[in-house]
């Protein structure tokens, strides 16, 4: 046998093999490519009507079920999408000749040393499954989170939930990533409802008795202002003396307002407090 017949019958099962397995790879990872592509768009149709629904309608605030559905529907897609990949890689290998059951010992002894090195992945995995499942909190969420080896917390709007990280963006823009598995502890400051608490501290010498009417006059217009009394949910109340000092007391007013809307809310009785006081003469202690 000569060189020619050699490259022809070599030529010839190069063709063979390409009509053949080389046609299912190609097809296999074309169609791994679309069905990213198509769960992809699904997910993003999903999260946008999602989105549209609570622009489009008369609440203030996402309900704790929009919240869960956004986030399910990210963690949904980067599931599934995984899985077809490891099938699809499986698939390809076999068609290239490995033998894939020839692969599970050495695959167990690789997974057991990289198991080792890969703690915390697998932490910050299972950590997301229970943040998830548990509903601890959404996307749009105001979150206050503890995070393990961080001088301070991470706080911010839940803008992304993924089974190994929760990204964060704070009032001052910057976003935050934060691995589950290193979560210590997690404030949700917008969960059904929220509470603003506002501190007035006066002088010692004032009358307590006049300065609680200032803020229940306060509360009681401010739940018949029409901008303010859609977020409340109800009349703001003062508790009293929160604390006293040689030359000055703080005296606690507390309205219970929609979720992540506390924060607006407080600063608008702050201002009218102050408004108020300094109207009946009395001036905030310093």
């Amino acid at each position: 046998m000569d060189v020619t017949e050699v490259q022809v019958i070599t030529s010839t099962g190069f063709t063979t093999w390409l009509r053949g397995p080389g046609l299912e790879i190609v097809l296999l990872v074309l169609g791994a490519v679309l069905f990213s592509r198509f769960t992809t768009f699904v997910r993003d149709r999903v999260t946008r009507k999602i989105d549209a629904g609570f622009r489009s309608s008369d609440a203030l605030v996402r309900t704790e079920a929009a919240k869960h559905r956004h986030a399910l529907a990210q963690v949904i897609t980067g599931v599934v999408l995984a899985i077809v990949y490891v099938l699809i890689t499986m698939e390809v290998l076999r068609r290239l000749g490995f033998a894939v059951t020839g692969l599970i010992a050495p695959a167990a002894v690789l997974g057991a040393a990289l198991g080792f090195g890969a703690q915390r992945i697998v932490q910050d995995i299972l950590a997301g499954f229970f943040l998830i499942t548990e509903r601890q909190y959404g996307f749009g969420d105001v979150v206050r989170i503890a995070v393990a080896g961080a001088a301070g917390n991470a706080e911010g709007t839940v803008e992304d939930v993924t089974l190994r990280i929760t990204t964060l963006r704070n009032a001052d823009g910057e976003v935050i990533t934060v691995p589950n598995g290193q979560i210590v502890k997690v404030t949700n400051l917008s969960k059904d409802w929220a509470r603003a608490a506002i501190d007035v501290p006066v002088s010692a010498g004032a009358d307590i008795t006049s300065v609680n009417e200032i803020l229940h006059e306060v509360g009681r217009k401010a739940y018949q202002d029409a901008r303010l009394e859609p977020l409340l949910l109800d009349e703001p109340t003062v508790m009293g003396v929160e604390d006293l000092a040689v030359d000055q007391m703080n005296i606690r007013m507390v309205a219970r307002t929609l979720p992540g809307k506390q924060f607006e809310v407080g600063r608008e009785l702050r201002v009218r407090v102050a408004a108020a006081l300094r109207q009946e003469g009395i001036s905030a202690a310093t």
